[in-house]
């Protein structure tokens, strides 16, 4: 195959990868790091392979992160256990459900069901635990768009031969 098409493949797919760090119907860092692996074994690219290593390690921390990021935040505003729990239940559970960003509702609600079960009068900290959580899916989001728009960089400036 050209390299120019791999080039642009990679590119497409490292864009598409940046578009699905905050799009839940695309696998984000995922497809990111498929495109940087194309461009390194698919091309004649001089791409040091600690590129490679330390993308693959972000992509893997940016995945964990994303389930872990939401339930921590959670207590930091004042939520307990059965939020953090909840906040884990209800991101797998809204990944199945039929509607548009269900696995975030799903977040949203199992923290403030989480702590509405924990302490069904105190409707105020449930809200305040909510906030937690989506303020962590605001920092897993922006870290995981860091890392795509960092492998895109790479990947363009050694195409351009500046790296």
């Amino acid at each position: 195959m050209d390299t120019t098409l791999i080039n642009i493949l990679c590119l497409v797919l490292l864009f598409v990868g940046i578009l699905g760090t905050f799009l839940p119907v695309l696998p984000g860092l995922l497809l990111s790091i498929c495109g940087l692996l194309i461009y390194k074994f698919g091309t004649d690219a001089d791409l040091p392979m600690i590129y490679v290593w330390v993308f693959g390690i972000l992509t893997i921390a940016s995945v964990v992160l994303s389930y872990v990021i939401p339930a921590k935040t959670n207590r930091k505003y004042g939520g307990t256990r059965w939020g953090s729990i909840g906040s884990v239940v209800g991101t797998i559970v809204g990944l199945f459900l039929p509607i548009p960003l269900g696995f975030l509702v799903g977040m949203f609600a199992g923290v403030f069901i989480g702590e509405l079960l924990h302490d069904s009068k105190d409707i105020t900290k449930a809200w305040k635990s909510t906030k937690g959580a989506f303020v962590g899916f605001i920092y897993g989001t922006g870290f995981s768009f860091v890392v795509g728009v960092a492998m895109f960089l790479v990947v363009i400036l050694n195409i351009l031969s500046i790296l």
